[in-house]
């Protein structure tokens, strides 16, 4: 009896301990959790939210928020982007006791803050434009380089983040300036003078004049690439009428006769020596037959179907070449990077042969038929300086011109007259080697410098 009146005591606790917590969860239940409402008085951010579900309480809260766009200065204006805001304000509603205040947290995300500020770079930036040049027969013209604006897109991120961090809602763009690879002043740099040379003419030969015109319009705008080589038979056509030359008086065996494209020698003569001058290297020239009196000799270059004028640009750059003809006299320049050299031609006479006595033959009136030549033996030389210091003084080439009988016409007479010496041939006591000394052969002659004209004068302009 004991035993069952014990176990029926212990039974009436258990269930007093069921029943006491029973009530007290009643009791936490009613005390503000009962129903989902926020205990009485609660007061957040201001709002009186008491007896409210906490929906109603979080949705009444969050409406009185001013949620601004962010705002990001840039160059052309300001731009606004919608973000979105996180806040603790439901655990707070939740937690809250009766009539107490409480303040949320909020924090302003920004989800695809990444991708919509790369594409905000990317709409204030451009890359920049080189400085240009163009070249044609008038001369250079050049166009101006214009910089670029590259976005920091990294920083932009870094300064919006620590914008939002700090409550703030706006932030600046970082542009930063992109300079253009080649400006104007480069290519000017590129495009300076090197060299010109200029030889005349007799602007009344109407047809030889025309023909040198022709040559240098044919040449003038040339762009040489650097490696390349020029040819001045494939720049200026062949010498014939139905490439617009005229006839004039070329030399051929040793005679001036008429010819088509008379004249043409000279352009080609005053290239190469501009092209000399410009540290440019002649690969192919020839002298005439005769000397020329627009350059000192072993200066002339003769062009025909057969013979041709080539050089080579050295210079890592290109070189530009301008001509002109008219008014007595033929130009041409060249243009490009100066490599710090100059550059200048020497010509050496080295023996001299006088012509016959002239031939005399009978005619209406008294003139010169063929005017007499002197033969001459010469060489020339490149000489490269440094400031004020030669460098290398170079061979170009060594020439023979031959000799050239003058003919002279006279009325017929009674007493034929005596043929006169020519005044610029050698004396019997003149010590001038001939062209048929025997010294001719190694050119171990006296060396007698030739004396230049206003023609033959050689210049850098």
């Amino acid at each position: 009896m004991r035993r069952s009146a014990s176990c029926k005591e212990t039974m009436k606790q258990l269930l007093r301990l069921e029943i006491a917590l029973l009530l007290a969860g009643c009791a936490f239940l009613m005390g503000g959790w009962t129903f989902g409402k926020v205990r009485k008085g609660v007061v957040a951010d201001g709002i009186a939210v008491g007896g409210l579900s906490y929906a109603e309480a979080a949705e009444t809260v969050r409406r009185s928020y001013r949620d601004e766009p962010f705002l990001v200065h840039t160059p052309e204006g300001d731009e606004l982007f919608e973000t979105e805001y996180t806040d603790d304000l439901d655990d707070l509603l939740r937690a809250a006791k009766k009539g107490e205040e409480v303040h949320a947290t909020r924090k302003r995300i920004w989800v695809n803050a990444e991708e919509e500020l790369s594409s905000l770079c990317a709409r204030h930036s451009f890359a920049a434009a080189d400085a240009t040049l163009s070249f044609s027969a008038r001369g250079f013209s050049y166009t101006k380089e214009k910089a670029g604006r590259a976005c920091d897109l990294s920083a932009l991120l870094c300064d919006v983040f620590d914008a939002m961090e700090r409550g703030e809602s706006e932030a600046s763009l970082t542009v930063l300036p992109v300079q253009a690879d080649v400006t104007e002043e480069d290519l000017r740099g590129r495009t300076r003078p090197l060299a010109s040379y200029t030889t005349y003419f007799d602007p009344s030969n109407s047809a030889r004049a025309h023909n040198i015109a022709l040559a240098a319009s044919r040449i003038t705008g040339t762009v040489i690439g650097p490696g390349e080589e020029f040819s001045f038979n494939a720049a200026v056509g062949k010498r014939t009428r139905e490439n617009g030359f005229e006839e004039a008086n070329i030399i051929s065996g040793g005679e001036f006769v008429p010819g088509v494209g008379g004249g043409v020698c000279q352009a080609s003569t005053t290239l190469m020596n501009a092209a000399l001058l410009a540290g440019l290297r002649v690969t192919e020239s020839r002298p005439h037959s005769l000397t020329v009196g627009y350059v000192p000799p072993s200066r002339d270059a003769m062009v025909s179907e057969y013979s041709d004028l080539k050089f080579v640009n050295p210079y890592p750059e290109p070189v530009y070449c301008l001509g002109l003809a008219g008014g007595g006299k033929v130009r041409f320049t060249f243009y490009g990077l100066p490599d710090g050299c100059r550059y200048e031609v020497e010509s050496k006479v080295l023996l001299t042969a006088s012509p016959p006595p002239e031939k005399i033959v009978e005619g209406e009136e008294d003139r010169v038929l063929r005017a007499p030549k002197a033969g001459v033996a010469s060489e020339s030389y490149l000489l490269v300086y440094r400031g004020g210091d030669l460098l290398r003084r170079t061979l170009l080439r060594r020439d023979t011109y031959a000799v050239v009988q003058g003919i002279r016409q006279v009325k017929p007479s009674a007493e034929p007259e005596t043929p006169e010496t020519p005044s610029d041939g050698p004396s019997s006591a003149d010590p001038l080697k001939t062209l048929d000394s025997p010294a001719v052969a190694g050119y171990n002659g006296d060396k007698i410098e030739y004396s230049l004209g206003r023609s033959e004068s050689l210049h850098r302009q």
